[in-house]
């Protein structure tokens, strides 16, 4: 039964999933500015970890992108949930998920969100779009789901994922489909009503007034969450004066990568050798480090049997 499922508080994994979960609502509910760095698997959340990040993203369109889908619910809820519990496991620092619009009504949305919950996960981020969706800089046919069916979706994960520090964020997407601030405002409010933990405000435009704009009127109801993946150039200074909780850096990975692999791709095929980037990409001992190959070597020498030199 869905509504059956309980947390064993000793487990190890029970552990994690609490600490994890109340860090993440530490950092949107805190009067600090929070970052939240994209990851799409474990090898770029350790990136991010390592770099210093207190909390990641894990971007359905990175994900699906990596998985060779368009952000368009391509990519099934399954594959979603493998790749986050990869990237759970790689690090120690909590995890916001992306959850589109929940893959469908209210049913598909608490038992996504179950799923990610027993996955490790600290957090799911749904938006009011119809499904399927389609990502929010493509095109400009946006289809918004009824306010009172999304608050459905919003209630059933609330009461369907058995942890009550688990963070969800209601993404709004009034602004992306061509509505005003007051569809917006009314959308915010229901959500609140419904039991989300923050607001997710999105928007295309090149800057930041309409964003700035909701989080006046809305007057910090609850904390208010981020994208500028369009509006970069606004200074974070903005974003603290108008008290936004969180900035999300929502798919810099993995466009990062693509660059970087491009120009690689290039240069070798150009040059027929390796010798002229290798100091320009990470060395093997980066990796190792980064995927904590010291700890095997330790545990080998604790867990295999040592052999006598000249032994046969």
């Amino acid at each position: 039964m869905i509504g059956d499922v309980t947390i064993t508080a000793n487990s190890n994994n029970g552990t994690r999933q609490a600490s994890t979960a109340s860090a993440l609502r530490t950092l949107v509910c805190s009067n600090e500015i929070a970052f939240l760095m994209e990851a799409h698997d474990a090898l770029s959340a350790s990136v991010a970890e390592a770099a210093g990040f207190r909390g990641l993203w894990a971007s359905g369109l990175s994900i699906s992108s990596c998985l060779g889908y368009r952000d368009a619910n391509e990519a099934s809820w399954t594959e979603i949930v493998d790749a986050v519990h990869r990237i759970v496991e790689a690090t120690q620092i909590p995890v916001l998920v992306d959850g589109d619009s929940g893959f469908g009504n209210f049913n598909n949305a608490r038992l996504f969100a179950r799923k990610l919950h027993q996955r490790g996960a600290a957090g799911v981020c749904v938006e009011d779009k119809s499904f399927p969706k389609k990502n929010s800089f493509v095109a400009d046919r946006h289809s918004l789901a009824e306010i009172g069916e999304f608050c459905g979706r919003l209630k059933a994960i609330r009461d369907h994922v058995p942890d009550p520090e688990f963070v969800v964020v209601a993404r709004i997407e009034a602004l992306i489909a061509g509505h005003g601030q007051d569809e917006a405002l009314t959308r915010a409010h229901a959500y609140a009503d419904a039991g989300a933990d923050a607001i997710l405000i999105h928007s295309r435009k090149p800057d930041a007034a309409e964003i700035l704009a909701f989080s006046r009127a809305w007057r910090n109801r609850l904390p208010v969450v981020i994208v500028p993946t369009k509006y970069y150039r606004a200074p974070v200074a903005q974003y603290r004066a108008a008290q936004i909780s969180t900035v999300i850096w929502a798919n810099h990975n993995m466009r990062a990568a693509i660059s970087a692999m491009r120009q690689v791709c290039d240069r070798i095929i150009r040059e027929e050798s390796t010798a002229g980037i290798e100091r320009d990409v990470a060395t093997l001992e980066d990796l190792f480090d980064l995927l904590k190959y010291q700890e095997l070597s330790a545990a080998e020498q604790k867990y295999l049997p040592q052999i006598a030199s000249g032994a046969r």
